[in-house]
């Protein structure tokens, strides 16, 4: 790598400002989405990432089909992401939420999620 990049990528690398700036997004995607969701589902905050893992009421494959065909929200089935080991599969019947999207598309999607689970138990 030449020095130049080098040195760029040392500049890069020492900038914490947007760092911090997207933890404070977050946060607030958190909470927001947080606050609409917990009335009618399970919700924890994780201690990091920008994924919320939500247990589901019924089977995540269906949920998330019917939540798509319902409410045009896209979230992954758990059960995608992990594997039957002993007996137990982490991600079933759970679903993951992605917060990258701007606060008012994640705060949009978080109620239309609510008004999926009201009518749908």
């Amino acid at each position: 790598m030449s020095l130049a990049v080098q040195a760029a990528s040392v500049a890069a690398w020492e900038d914490e400002t947007h760092v911090a700036a997207n933890r404070v997004l977050y946060r607030q995607k958190y909470d927001a989405v947080m606050e609409i969701l917990a009335p009618v589902m399970p919700v924890t905050r994780p201690p990091a990432g920008f994924y919320l893992w939500l247990q589901t009421p019924m089977g995540n494959e269906n949920f998330a089909r019917d939540l798509f065909v319902q409410q045009n929200v896209t979230v992954l089935p758990g059960n995608f992401l992990s594997r039957t080991a002993h007996g137990i599969n982490p991600g079933q019947n759970r679903i993951r939420m992605a917060l990258v999207a701007p606060l008012d598309e994640c705060v949009e999607a978080a109620q239309r999620i609510g008004t999926f689970i009201t009518m749908n138990t």
